[in-house]
Formats: C-alpha cells, structure tokens, sequence
C-alpha cells in the first residue's frame, strides 16, 4: 500500500515538473516585471503579465512551445501588433504590443492590410500556415497599441475557452521573494443607519508595520451597523519598484473566515465586474483602489467564497478582532490585524424625497422633457438612489447638462441614454454627439449617438454628467516629413493627426491613385507609410493625396507633389 501510495506521489511531482518544463521564456534576457496577472486596470483584470524590456524596443520575442500561429491582430489601440499561438496542451500564449513580426508573418499581414484597405486587421490563420517550435524567433518586442512604454505584454489562455491563466504559475524564470503591501484600510457603511467613526460616510485609516504584521494608527475603529472593509494593496517583484496586483485574499472576524478571493483565471465577459471588486466611489473621488471584502449582490464574478452576510460586517456589543490577509502568485503574504467595536451617535436623516430607487434586479427606466435613460437588468452593482437634474451649458451646447446620477456609479452593461437637443438645425443632426462631461475639471469627451425622432441616442457604460455639442470641424494634419514641396525623410512619409471631438474613423493615403498603407499609432496621433518598391514604382516624381475623416464625417484632404 506504501509503496503504492509511494509511486502516485512520485508520478504527480514528475508531472509537475514536465508541466513547469513545458514552456520557455519569451525573452532571453533576466525576466523583470511591471505588469502581473489580474492586476487591477481600468474597467478590466489585467489579463496577462507585462515583462520589462530594458527599456528600449526591438528585443526578440520567442515562442514558448511548438504550435502554430492562430490569430494575427494589428490596431492603432489595444495590445497594437498581436501575435497568438496555439499550443498542443490545450493552451495559447499571446504576445502583445510588438513592434514587428518576423519576416514571412510581416510579409502575409501587409498583404491582407493592402487587400483590405486597412491598417487595423484581425486574422485568424489556418494551423498549417505558421508552425512554430519552441525558441523560434517569432516577433520584436515593441511599444504599439495602447502601451505606455517599451515592454512586452505575454498571457496564457485557455484555447477553449479563450479565459486567460496566471502565467506565473507555469514555471517562468521570474524571481518573486517580496511580499505585497498594505497601504490604508476603507470602512465603508452600507445601510441608511449605518455609521464609521461616528459619521455615515466612509473613512480611510493608515497603517504601520510591526512585529511582522500591519496594524492601524488608529485602533479599535468604531462602527455601528453594516459595514464593509476595503484594502488599498500593492504586490511588488524582485528587482522591480513597478506596482502590482495580488491574487489572493481573506478576511477573518474573531477567527472566522468571512470572505475571501482567489484569482487565477477568469473571462474576459466577466472582467468589468473590477467595477465592483474595488470600491468604485473612492477610486474615482481619490483615484486610489480599495480591494474590497464584501459582494454585491450584482456581481456575478465566480472567484469568491464568503459567509451567509457576503463578507457584510455587523458588529455587536463589544470589541472584535478583524484580520486580512493578502497572497500573491509565488506565496508571499502580508497580514493586516486591527479591532472594531460597536459605537453610535445620533445623526439626522438624510431627506430622500427627490431619490428614486432603482433595483439592481430587473429593467430600469427614467424620462423627463430632456433626458431618457434605459438601464437593462444586470447593469447595476446593488441597488441605486437615483437622482436627476439640470444644468445650463455654454453656447458650446446643443443641451443643458444631464446629470445622471454621478460619476461614481459603474455600469456592467451598457445602459441607453437619449438627449433632446436644443435649436439644432436639421443639417447639424448627423453632427450632434453625446459627451461626457468631467465632473472635475469639465472637459468634455466625447461617447457618440445617433439622431433618433428628435433625440440623439448613445449607449453609455457609466453614469455621469452628460450632454450634446456639434461637431463640424474635419481632423487636423500636419505633415512631418515634407518641406517645401520635398521629403525630409528618405524611407517614409509621415503626418500628425488631431481631431478635437468625435474622433478619427478613417485613413486613407493615395500614391499616385493607389492605395498606401499608413500605420497608424493613436496614442502619439502619428501615421507612417513606408516606401515600397514592391507595390510602387520609385525614382520618379508622386502625386500624393491623405483623406482623414472622423466619426461625424468631416473630412480633410492633404495634396502633396514630391520626388522618390
């Protein structure tokens, strides 16, 4: 029976072991992160870990086992140049923000972007086109898409169900001895009656550490009725001062578990449900995420385990000891201990009468002479106060201002929200567009709607200030490589591109009536073509046309002459 006992276990770590040898690192330089798994992002889980490419652009990117190449994708946003492939064990690594792929997959991408038309494709490719082994060159690492900077964006996905993994649990040289860090604790009260530090209003506390542990300042903290706890963490890795996310939690009252998370995988589907994850109010009035430990009762995201309250906190008579402990992908841990006891003073209620209550269980709806807001079941959290009101604009305007709730309530899905406009003249009907107004600073941005029987409808992913503006004026282009009639750059021909509204919907440049590609990097508002003598015929004298039209239309024409 030993003996037997004795083969299982030896067969299950030499398993473990080809499962930790299975894949190579996609870089061949010492593994340094920035990015790592689920670490929180704006409206999303990161989905992948971000690998440091010292700081410059061009390093090459391997595969990390045989497979073949699945999908191609190329955007101006986004992970930019893309590259997926699928692997035999039922898995696909994706390498993000590339600079480059390798010659024959550079070679087939223009090809289907001059047949398309378009900078931006999205190519699923048969599996005997790009086979791959593993340690192959396959791509340079970049900076493309929405990256804030050179590195190397890398996930592991479920090919199935395309739900992305925790890389880091699959055997990469990353050096991981550092814990993660407790920065401050939120005690949010959750009900009408419901008070934190004598006040029913959320209060953030400091922490210190000590003998091993994190511990308030201020210590016990008073609470009366329901409350929540919410953690502000950071994760941190060798050799790196990047902040990162944790993948582990659990909170614990008088030595009872009360809530805990583990995220190792999850959907792309489920991945706004950040949204509630963190305590979205406070992320937007001080721009400081709190993990928090409780459960709305409308999010639906599967990786939590907690008691009959949903991690809710109603302290009784006396002190109680409250514990929180964070993980992250390697095992490090760092604890939070600190007391509560139950205390109260008499607070005037808060009059409700121009509230409306929204369910966060069903259909929603709101209608007045300028505003119609359709919230879908599903689209809320918990259940909303509503509250609604007007504010003059500006001769800017084509609308009062909407305020519709506030900023601080996310939206699962889209909720549909139709704005009257005021005196628009029917030729302007296909330029009206729905902004977001900052509650802070009032920039207008712009979200977009379409004219709908006197209204301009748009589908919105969060509430906020809104209202109307027209747009009529054509992008902006400013050439960066001709003067005077004549290229300034020997390979290429680039320009700058701005709209002030709507937005750039499309590119389109001509060499003497032909179409050019352009690449098109948004977050500069650069585009770049290439000279090629393979589609074009050089050593001559070019009439060249760029066409840029944004999303209400407006279109601008640049005409050049020059010699290549």
């Amino acid at each position: 029976m030993r003996k037997g006992i004795l083969f299982l276990l030896l067969l299950a770590a030499s398993f473990l072991q080809a499962q930790e040898r299975y894949y190579t690192d996609p870089l061949k330089v010492p593994l340094l992160l920035s990015g790592s798994f689920a670490e929180l992002r704006s409206n999303h889980f990161h989905s992948g870990i971000d690998f440091k490419t010292q700081g410059v652009t061009g390093l090459p990117v391997y595969a990390i086992a045989d497979g073949y190449v699945s999908r191609i994708a190329v955007s101006p946003t986004g992970y930019g140049n893309a590259l997926y492939i699928d692997h035999p064990n039922g898995t696909t690594s994706v390498y993000g923000h590339l600079q480059s792929f390798s010659p024959e997959i550079r070679k087939y991408v223009k090809e289907r972007q001059y047949e398309n038309k378009s900078f931006r494709v999205d190519l699923t490719i048969p599996s005997y086109l790009f086979p791959v082994k593993q340690d192959q060159e396959i791509a340079k690492s970049g900076n493309s898409g929405s990256s804030g900077g050179p590195h190397l964006h890398f996930e592991l996905r479920d090919t199935r169900s395309e739900e992305p993994l925790n890389p880091l649990e699959y055997g990469f040289s990353v050096v991981d001895n550092t814990p993660p860090k407790f920065f401050s604790l939120l005690v949010v009260p959750l009900s009408d009656t419901s008070q934190v530090d004598l006040q029913p209003a959320s209060k953030s506390y400091p922490v210190v550490f000590s003998d091993g542990k994190y511990h308030l300042k201020n210590n016990p903290v008073k609470v009366y009725g329901e409350v929540g706890f919410a953690v502000q963490v950071n994760d941190y890795f060798d050799g790196t001062y990047n902040k990162c996310g944790i993948i582990k939690l659990s909170a614990s009252i008088n030595g009872e578990t009360s809530f805990a998370f583990q995220l190792n995988r999850f959907s792309f589907d489920n991945s706004r449900y950040i949204n509630s994850h963190i305590d979205y109010e406070e992320y937007q009035s001080s721009k400081r995420r709190f993990v928090k430990t409780w459960v709305d009762p409308g999010n639906l995201l599967p990786v939590y385990a907690y008691n009959l309250k949903q991690g809710i906190v109603e302290a009784g008579p006396g002190t109680h000891q409250v514990e929180i402990e964070i993980e992250d992908s390697y095992g490090n841990k760092a604890e939070l201990a600190f007391k509560i006891e139950q205390k109260s003073a008499e607070i005037p209620l808060v009059n409700k009468n121009k509230v409306i209550l929204m369910p966060y269980n069903r259909d929603n709806s709101f209608e007045s002479e300028e505003c119609e807001l359709e919230i879908p079941k599903g689209a809320l959290y918990k259940n909303l106060e509503f509250t609604y009101s007007t504010r003059p604009t500006t001769d800017a305007y084509s609308s009062d201002f909407q305020l519709v709730a506030d900023k601080t309530v996310p939206l699962q899905t889209a909720a549909t929200l139709r704005i009257k406009p005021r005196n628009l003249d029917e030729k302007l009907q296909s330029k009206a567009v729905v902004v977001n107004v900052d509650s802070d600073d009032g920039s207008p941005s712009a979200v977009g709607g379409n004219y709908k029987k006197g209204w301009i409808e748009t589908d919105i992913r969060t509430l906020g200030t809104y209202a109307l503006m027209v747009d009529t004026l054509a992008p902006e282009i400013t050439p960066l490589s001709l003067e005077n009639g004549a290229l300034t750059e020997s390979s290429r021909i680039r320009f700058k591109l701005n709209d002030d509204l709507s937005g750039i919907k499309s590119i389109d440049g001509y060499l003497d009536d032909k179409w050019a590609l352009f690449e098109y990097d948004a977050k500069s508002g650069r585009i770049t073509h290439y000279f090629d003598k393979e589609r074009f015929e050089l050593g001559k004298r070019h009439d060249f046309r760029l066409v840029v039209t944004d999303y209400r239309d407006n279109t601008s024409v640049y005409e050049a002459s020059f010699w290549k």
